[in-house]
């Protein structure tokens, strides 16, 4: 189940031990959790970062923040059987028990893990039982960040980087639009305009994929703002 073999036994009696039966809290596996939940972080920053090299420090955060959390570790914990495994008292066990005590007793274990092992078997651990769900989530977080998927279509395939050129803007100071467009390859591709450069950048990668025919209009939004200038 784990695929670690503990030198020191105790470190996983504590992890799997809930307040509610240990003889104090101390014995508890709630440092476990706080230790645990930083390892785990630890752990899939680290991926992230070597994963998508090409992703900003926002959508990296979105989706390191979906990875861990509760609602992710605690499907995890029921699906390598460590619910099953937590000392809790009456009342609290297997599918039961509620999602906040399975994710405490997955992030217990990393820590465990980590303690007795070190950094790799935590990292091993981590991987081998969230890596699965990571791809998953980063598509669902990025389903709608066109430049974060351009960009890796792009370098993919064309062994380049879109450019994206502000072609205008207009309106007072307060209150401006932006028209931008992609430049890919030697190629142009239809403008769009947003109330700031970073709106319109995401609405002109989302033209461009649509015209390279990798996303389709259902695939985006249908207020996209393109072909029109601000409102007089």
């Amino acid at each position: 189940m784990l695929q670690h073999s503990f030198r020191n036994p105790d470190l996983l009696r504590e992890a799997l031990t809930h307040a509610s039966v240990a003889d104090s809290r101390l014995a508890s596996n709630e440092r476990m959790e706080f230790l645990g939940d930083a390892v785990l972080e630890l752990v899939i920053c680290e991926h992230l970062y070597h994963r998508f090299p090409n992703y900003l420090e926002g959508d990296l955060t979105k989706i390191k923040s979906a990875v861990v959390s509760g609602t992710t570790c605690a499907v995890v914990a029921r699906e390598s059987g460590l619910t099953a495994l937590l000392h809790t008292g009456k009342g609290v066990a297997g599918q039961s028990m509620p999602a906040s005590l399975a994710a405490a007793v997955y992030e217990s274990v990393v820590a465990a893990i980590y303690l007795d092992g070190g950094l790799d078997a935590a990292r091993q651990f981590v991987m081998r039982t969230l890596g699965p769900h990571i791809d998953a989530i980063a598509s669902g977080v990025d389903s709608h960040n066109y430049k974060a998927v351009l960009q890796q279509y792009a370098q993919k395939n064309l062994k380049t980087a879109p450019v994206y050129e502000l072609l205008d803007e207009k309106g007072p100071d307060h209150s401006k639009c932006f028209e931008v467009c992609v430049v890919l390859d030697g190629r142009r591709f239809s403008s769009a305009w947003g109330p700031n450069k970073k709106s319109a950048e995401q609405k002109a990668a989302m033209l461009a994929l649509r015209e390279l025919g990798i996303i389709s209009g259902a695939d985006a939004p249908r207020d996209t703002g393109h072909r029109h200038g601000p409102r007089s």
